[in-house]
């Protein structure tokens, strides 16, 4: 089958790092590190295992940090080389385990893409799997399976980026007919909102920051609101399409950037901080959010989540920053602020019952509190992969919110 496969090539990687700057296509050039190749379908691992035939996978930042080659190396210590990018989608089950025999062929399903104790046949299970927090599994590099974090930098399970991949009865939750299959494939990214937001939850007199204004900035106001935070929503975003769906979602207030710092003074007014020059670079604030949710993962969003959020608030780094030299984090210990990382999902307590994250977002969507499918604005075929990547990462351009692969049935 066709699929779009990473590999650890270090001349390429080198390649693409020099000229990435000049010419950002590099990263999806037949000189990169991806590749689009007859790969073959991943084995059933075990019995209670299954079998995924894709209809559509998202195209999410985190992939395109990875093809852009902004991704820490650190991570490849947990990850097994080459494997099939994309982690999210929604299916069709077209094979089942004897062990998973409940899950019938035909039954459309999202999957939980993390690999955790209970994917790798490990019992009894570690500490944090035993207590819900399979994000922070302690094996991930270990058991029956390949190191790997989750489907999609796996190669024993394929990923999301082909016709069909592998998962773990534990990880496949069956879609409800009243969930469209362009709500379906936001369960994961949405879920990765929906996780930082709850463990980090506003008092409704709290005012909260959102940096970025893609679709986890977008699904992170909408689990605000599905949730019933009252708290005031300020959105800073990148574009004006961006804006509005942040306004519609839930945002009191957005802002636009302009320039590197154009929009300083109307942040820091909506804010209600105040603003101290310094003898070079940006100014200090005084004041600003109480609780800030970095929703993009760059150099100038984690700055600006640090500046803008007030003396002994919180941080939380949800949208993988990876390394980002020339960040100042002077912020952090002149203000005492609080910094948290989010990295997918786990155990919540919400709605006063303990649910998987990703469960909670179906349910969500079932229950039509939130409603996500008019986010997903462009449709590619997998072999169109390189005219996907240019349009999502020429976002103002093409006014791209989320693009996914489209699979025939």
């Amino acid at each position: 089958m066709k699929a779009l496969q990473f590999t650890a090539n270090i001349p390429r990687y080198l390649v693409s790092r020099a000229v990435r700057p000049l010419f950002p296509p590099i990263c999806w050039s037949r000189v990169s590190c991806l590749r689009y190749a007859d790969v073959p379908e991943p084995r059933l691992p075990g019995p209670d295992w299954v079998r995924v035939q894709v209809r559509y996978a998202g195209i999410c930042g985190s992939d395109l940090h990875l093809i852009l080659l902004h991704n820490s190396p650190i991570t490849s210590a947990l990850t097994s080389f080459p494997f099939v990018v994309g982690h999210e989608s929604v299916g069709i089950v077209v094979e089942a385990g004897p062990a998973a025999a409940d899950i019938a062929p035909g039954t459309r399903v999202v999957v939980e893409p993390i690999l955790p104790c209970a994917t790798r046949g490990i019992d009894p299970p570690c500490p944090a799997c035993q207590r819900g927090d399979r994000n922070q599994c302690s094996h991930f590099a270990d058991g029956r399976l390949s190191p790997g974090l989750l489907i999609g930098a796996c190669q024993d399970t394929g990923g999301t980026w082909s016709r069909s991949f592998v998962a773990h009865r534990s990880q496949v939750l069956r879609v409800p007919t009243v969930v469209s299959d362009e709500n379906a494939v936001l369960v994961e990214p949405f879920a990765s909102a929906l996780h930082p937001i709850l463990r980090s939850f506003p008092a409704d007199d709290e005012t909260v920051l959102i940096v970025g204004g893609g679709v986890i900035g977008v699904c992170a106001i909408a689990a605000l609101r599905a949730q019933g935070s009252r708290c005031r929503i300020v959105a800073l975003v990148n574009h004006r399409h961006q804006g509005e769906l942040a306004a519609r979602f839930g945002a009191d207030v957005v802002v636009t950037r302009r320039g590197s710092s154009g929009h300083d003074d109307e942040l820091v007014r909506t804010l209600g901080a105040r603003s101290r020059p310094a003898v070079m670079g940006p100014p200090l604030l005084i004041g600003g959010a109480d609780r800030t949710f970095d929703c993009a993962g760059s150099r100038s969003s984690v700055e600006e989540s640090l500046r803008f959020t007030r003396a002994g608030g919180r941080v939380v780094l949800v949208g993988l920053a990876g390394v980002l030299p020339g960040v100042d984090w002077t912020p952090i210990w002149l203000k005492e602020l609080d910094i948290r990382g989010s990295f997918a999902y786990a155990d919540e307590q919400a709605d006063g019952r303990r649910i998987a994250t990703c469960q909670l977002a179906l349910d969500l969507l079932a229950d039509r509190r939130v409603d996500l499918g008019s986010l997903v604005t462009h449709r590619y075929p997998l072999a169109a992969y390189e005219r996907a990547f240019d349009v999502v990462a020429r976002k103002r351009r093409s006014g791209v919110v989320k693009a996914v692969f489209a699979f025939d049935e």
